[in-house]
């Protein structure tokens, strides 16, 4: 009877290591190859989303290469090959171009806005024209020319035109850039006020960069008003 247990003890330690062989055998040939190739799958996809990001990212710049190139002749097209002028008449301020780099730039006076009514048929409304204009004529020592509406705000009477009254000197600087339509860049006297919206529609500025601009902008150039 003894030795039949210790048969069957023998047996089931058999049995027991053979079971144990077997579960190591196939952890080792089916579940870690699995777990290598699922991690290897991670990894894989891993390493493809960042290739994918990257192809992304370099079509994206080229995209914004390209469209920037193309802004870039768009604007050169736009944009004067001599000198030119920007007006700020938010800020009062300019900005004077050569071959399209700044060479000055400052404060300056703008239309103040201001409404003059006259009757219930005639009004003025001091206001700078926005848009492109262009340099029509250039002159030294400028004589005023008094519009109507300079008469009516001082409350005197309206002459006929070329009349000797309407002619004033020495009150727009030294230079005068004619802009069309009445429309001047000019001096004054009232330096101080300079950078303030104080104007009938003329652009005021300094005597240094009245001349600046003067020497600089030939008849024909571009003036951006916005």
């Amino acid at each position: 009877m003894e030795k039949v247990k210790t048969i069957l003890i023998w047996l089931l330690f058999v049995v027991a290591i053979l079971a144990t062989i077997v579960a190591f055998a196939y952890i080792n040939i089916s579940v870690i190859p699995e777990m290598q190739f699922a991690k290897y799958q991670a990894e894989l996809s891993k390493i493809t989303n960042t290739d994918t990001a990257t192809i992304n990212k370099e079509a994206e710049i080229k995209s914004l290469d390209k469209k920037l190139n193309q802004l870039n002749k768009r604007a050169q097209r736009l944009t004067p090959g001599n000198a030119f002028l920007i007006i700020n008449t938010t800020n009062n301020t300019f900005e004077l171009y050569k071959n399209n780099q700044i060479i000055r730039q400052g404060r300056c006076s703008t239309g103040s806005f201001i409404h003059l009514e006259v009757d219930s048929t005639k009004s003025f409304t001091f206001e700078t024209p926005k848009g492109v204009m262009t340099v029509q004529n250039k002159v030294t020592n400028p004589v005023w020319t008094k519009p109507d509406w300079a008469f009516i705000e001082e409350g005197l009477p309206v002459p006929p035109p070329g009349h000797s009254s309407r002619r004033e000197p020495n009150v727009l600087g030294d230079y005068a850039l004619k802009l069309g339509d009445g429309y001047m860049i000019h001096g004054t006297l009232y330096q101080r006020l300079i950078g303030s919206p104080v104007t009938h529609g003329c652009v005021r500025m300094l005597d240094d960069d009245l001349e600046a601009v003067y020497k600089t902008l030939p008849v024909g150039s571009k003036v951006f008003i916005y």
